[in-house]
């Protein structure tokens, strides 16, 4: 089992080493090499992708990736922003559905800043269409505007744009995932607006013919923002498109209490994935060893699960996880009176010791 682990930037690094240190734990052959991506890869290589890092991460079964970005990056021309990393990476390997689960663990109900009572039990999946939408769509760029409210002046532009193929099969993934759960998926978009997401209703609406075994519901993209927070556990599968998945996952990530809790998977067609962290690089906690290493910990665990067909050893990781909420150890992202405050290796050694008890 090949594993190709990018640490990146930030605290990308420090959270890496943790979920390194529970995979060694495990005693699976797994083969793992490292190789520098984002702004590390710039500065030693002058792209934040390069040609090694992007061959490594095809020739793997799986990747493992911390986080990119860095504020002292933010001038340099777009295609070398350590960002693109990930857009390449993604591009690629052709990871065309993102699984975000937003679950709240018992233990952290009071970590929300929801009430206890909208959010005690939350599991929701989001399923992101990847590879598409307006992040990839051509034309896009900047030009001097010949019509429009403002003609002569400089303007910049950027195309939404979907294929039917690309939306029937992130509607494939989100109905065969709700078999697997609730069996009931909401598909978001902006149909009364965007006649992108009027084609992408119509064509999952065309696909869920095949599952009459699931509930479909669509709902635009403002309404489920507000509902999200209105009533989070009314919710099973959400499927959208890219941007609209961008956002919303970020906003079900806080519903958890911290998004330092929150892991994600990106897949090709044929389960080879890039597993993630949902939160960044977060550059002013780099070093400091504070930052929260379990959503990485537990994409590590969906990488056993979804690419490397070890679903038992998957569970080992979340429940060793769940363990140590349960002994009241906390990072700061999410700690409260009454817990003990730890370290993200301190963090690391427990679920560890988690694992082995």
């Amino acid at each position: 089992m090949k594993i190709a682990v990018l640490p990146g930037d930030g605290i990308g690094t420090e959270i890496v080493a943790e979920a390194v240190k529970v995979l060694n734990a495990l005693d699976l052959p797994f083969e793992m090499e490292s190789a520098l991506v984002g702004g590390a890869a710039y500065d030693a290589h002058g792209h934040p992708l390069p040609e090694a890092t992007l061959k490594l991460a095809m020739a793997s079964d799986a990747v493992l990736f911390g986080a990119v970005g860095d504020w002292k990056y933010d001038t340099l021309d777009r295609p070398l922003r350590p960002e693109q990393a990930i857009l390449g990476l993604r591009k690629h390997m052709g990871l065309f559905a993102n699984f975000r689960p937003a679950i709240c663990y018992e233990q952290l109900v009071g970590a929300s800043s929801l009430k206890p009572e909208l959010i005690a039990g939350l599991d929701i999946l989001i399923i992101r269409e990847l590879t598409g939408d307006i992040y990839f769509g051509q034309p896009r760029g900047r030009r001097i505007a010949t019509d429009g409210h403002f003609p002569g002046a400089e303007e910049a532009f950027d195309t939404m744009r979907y294929s039917k193929p690309e939306i029937e099969r992130i509607a494939h993934v989100a109905f065969q995932a709700a078999r697997k759960r609730n069996k009931k998926v909401t598909s978001v978009d902006k149909a009364n607006v965007l006649e992108t997401f009027q084609f992408w209703k119509d064509v999952v609406t065309e696909v869920h013919a095949q599952y009459p075994d699931v509930e479909l519901q669509h709902m635009y993209v403002d309404n489920a923002a507000m509902q999200l927070v209105k009533a989070p556990k009314a919710f099973d599968v959400v499927v959208t498109g890219n941007m609209f998945g961008d956002i919303l996952s970020d906003e079900a990530s806080m519903l958890t209490g911290s998004i330092g809790m929150l892991p994600s998977a990106s897949l090709n067609t044929k389960n080879q994935g890039l597993y993630e962290p949902s939160h960044g690089s977060a550059p002013d906690i780099a070093g400091k060893g504070v930052a929260n290493p379990l959503a990485t910990i537990l994409s590590a665990a969906m990488m056993l699960r979804f690419s490397l067909n070890q679903e038992a050893a998957a569970l080992r990781i979340e429940t060793a996880v769940q363990r140590v909420l349960a002994q009241g150890l906390r990072t700061p992202d999410i700690y409260s009176e009454g817990t003990t405050k730890v370290g993200t290796s301190q963090m690391g050694d427990a679920v560890v010791n988690a694992l082995r008890a």
